[in-house]
């Protein structure tokens, strides 16, 4: 994995930045508005923007009425919309604009798409509102047919609803307004003909709650088509004679919002985001639901985008997702709790398991494992002390701070516990396979785990259970677990929950649903550090830091969420965790620890490959029979370096 560290990435290469614009309108001022849109392009071109989406009608305003039918008005679009494209001229930024433009004998809502200076192609409005406030097809026709050519100026330009554009690669489909209102949207074509961004110039209207419902719409939009959405809404300087425009934008990544500019904004006038292309592409190769279409024409407006350095909305922690406030917070922390616990209850009572035996050991990990059945207890209609027997396995290196928080939490919730001391148990396994029993290896680790594993196997023998099994996602993903002991269980309630998400559902049941006496124990264990106490501690202390044999879990976490939920390449990967992580890590540190998960994530995969079954919360999963197959004996990172 050496060579990992040498690894090459151009991040403008996996990104398209791209911006909405909202100028100030003049309402029929061809003039004015071209000047007004040329100030905003200029102001995209210098922020490095591949794509800069203006609004609807935008070089003669959207509220023009009648006037659209002055031939005069009419030809000033043409000549501003020539002058536009000159302005593009020399730069690798495209601009989409919108107008009237007649064709032959009939009038349509277009949007241009300019580049290089040239008019690259224009798409006319597919679906014209005639209700409510909006007379459309008073002025305006539908394209029915093939796309065509129209001549502009000294161009023959594309024009039609069946046109993509190339923008250094990526491709571009363009809706206007209502269509992405109706309930089969044009970009729904674009997306299955390979548009990975869409493109809508917009206005629409305020109303109570319209801005929320638009919002909504358009990250949806983008979730739906597993693509990017950038929405462009006019200003409200358009005419207030019966309606009000609000300038509303949107730029949405597969269902994630990344800008907005909200209605009755009066500067900020553009709106910049890096939509991830990479992303957009994994997710497509991978639902093999998502049609893929040939045969629509494809215009390259330029042969590459501007060099920049991606600012893409990077959440450190990507398994705990940013909330809007903490109600949302507690309702999305209680329904993985219970997600976890209807699983453990629908397997209690499809296999008439009367107890679960659970090794409780004072960490986080058997704590949040001990919630939950305490939650399924709850579900089932049984008090805990009904369903759940605990134990509580101290060995040599178990710190007494552990070992008290263990027997106390089960005693708080009223729940048996019995103390099983594993020294002696292991002394005798230690002197049957002829090893000294203080060499502090790997096998005299993996002694103690074994033994406590087995003593809950057996127990549920004995009384007629279930073994649960308590270890995490993270742990699964870097093998950082004993082979058939701390591995193993008759069902996994922690299997889909990374480390870093442990101790907020922890801190949710500590906050929210814990006792005064409870809670004062729950706080000590989210304050211990993470251990699996297998070797001697002085003094009864904790000696062994699980962060500081493997790594920190927040960067191991990171490191398995882009690798599996997006197939990010390690040099990405790295790039995204150095912007994430920046001033807690240094960028050595984030690349040592980047390799150790990759060789530890390789090799560890005969364990994963053996998984009992366990609950799946999230997008994220590593069960051998759902989101993660791979072969048990690939014994190198070739892949990866």
């Amino acid at each position: 994995m050496e060579t990992l560290s040498q690894l090459e990435f151009q991040p403008y290469e996996s990104y398209l930045r791209v911006a909405t614009a909202c100028p100030e309108v003049n309402i029929a001022d061809v003039a004015t508005n071209t000047t007004r849109i040329t100030e905003l392009y200029k102001e995209a071109t210098a922020q490095g923007v591949a794509l800069v989406v203006f609004p609807e009608l935008s070089l003669t305003g959207y509220s023009i009425g009648d006037l659209v039918q002055q031939q005069s008005l009419l030809k000033q679009a043409r000549t501003g919309l020539q002058q536009l494209a000159e302005q593009t001229r020399g730069s690798e930024t495209t601009m989409v604009v919108g107008l009237p433009l007649q064709v032959d004998n009939a009038l349509y809502n277009c949007s241009a798409v300019l580049a290089d200076g040239d008019i690259k192609g224009l798409v006319p409005k597919q679906n014209l509102p005639t209700y409510g406030e909006f007379y459309e097809k008073r002025w305006y026709q539908t394209w029915q047919q093939p796309n065509t050519a129209v001549r502009v100026g000294q161009q023959d330009v594309p024009f039609g609803t069946e046109l993509l554009f190339d923008i250094g690669g990526a491709k571009i489909g363009v809706e206007t307004c209502e269509d992405l209102w109706v309930a089969e949207a044009p970009s729904i074509q674009q997306a299955q003909h390979g548009a990975l961004v869409i493109a809508n110039l917009s206005a629409s209207p305020e109303l109570v709650g319209k801005a929320a419902y638009r919002r909504q719409l358009v990250a949806m939009q983008s979730a739906k088509l597993m693509a990017g959405y950038v929405y462009a809404g006019s200003d409200w300087t358009e005419s207030t004679m019966d309606v009000v425009m609000g300038g509303h934008q949107l730029i949405a990544e597969n269902g994630r919002l990344l800008a907005e500019r909200k209605p009755f904004t009066k500067d900020e006038r553009l709106r910049v985001a890096d939509i991830d292309i990479d992303h957009l592409k994994h997710d497509r190769l991978r639902d093999t639901n998502f049609v893929n279409k040939v045969g629509w024409q494809v215009v390259k407006t330029v042969v590459g985008t501007p060099e920049f350095v991606p600012s893409p909305h990077i959440n450190p922690h990507p398994f705990l997702p940013t909330w809007e406030n903490e109600t949302e917070r507690a309702e999305r922390l209680q329904s993985i709790i219970d997600i976890q616990a209807h699983g453990l209850a629908g397997r209690l009572q499809a296999t008439k398991t009367p107890y679960v035996h659970l090794g409780l050991s004072g960490g986080l990990d058997s704590t949040l494992a001990f919630l939950v059945a305490c939650r399924s207890a709850e579900i089932i209609g049984v008090p805990p002390k009904d369903l759940i027997r605990t134990y509580t396995m101290p060995g040599v290196a178990s710190s007494d701070r552990t070992q008290n928080n263990a027997v106390k939490l089960a005693q708080l919730y009223n729940v048996p516990n019995q103390v099983v001391p594993i020294d002696q148990l292991a002394h005798q396994m230690h002197k049957a396979i002829g090893h000294d029993g203080q060499t502090q290896d790997v096998t005299y680790e993996n002694v103690q785990a074994r033994i406590r594993t087995e003593i809950l196997f057996n127990k549920g023998n004995q009384l007629q259970g279930i073994n649960l099994g308590t270890g995490d996602l993270s742990e699964i993903a870097l093998g950082w677990c004993t082979f058939n002991a701390d591995h193993m269980s008759h069902y996994h309630v922690n299997a889909g929950v990374p480390k870093t998400l442990v101790r907020h559902l922890v801190r949710h049941i500590t906050d929210n649903q814990a006792g005064a006496e409870a809670r004062d124990i729950l706080l000590d264990i989210l304050d211990t550090p993470v251990s699996p106490e297998l070797t001697r501690a002085a003094k009864g202390e904790i000696d062994q830091k699980t962060e500081d044999i493997i790594g920190p879990y927040e960067l191991h976490d990171f490191f398995l969420y882009y690798l599996i939920r997006w197939g990010d390449e390690p040099a990405k990967i790295r790039f995204l965790a150095n912007q994430a992580f920046e001033g807690v890590y240094q960028p050595e540190e984030i690349n040592k620890w980047l390799m150790v998960f990759y060789k530890r994530f390789a090799f560890s995969q005969f364990k994963r490959s053996s998984l009992p079954d366990g609950a799946k919360v999230g997008s994220v999963a590593l069960s051998p029979r759902g989101d993660w197959r791979m072969p048990s004996d690939l014994y190198n990172t070739a892949i990866w370096e």
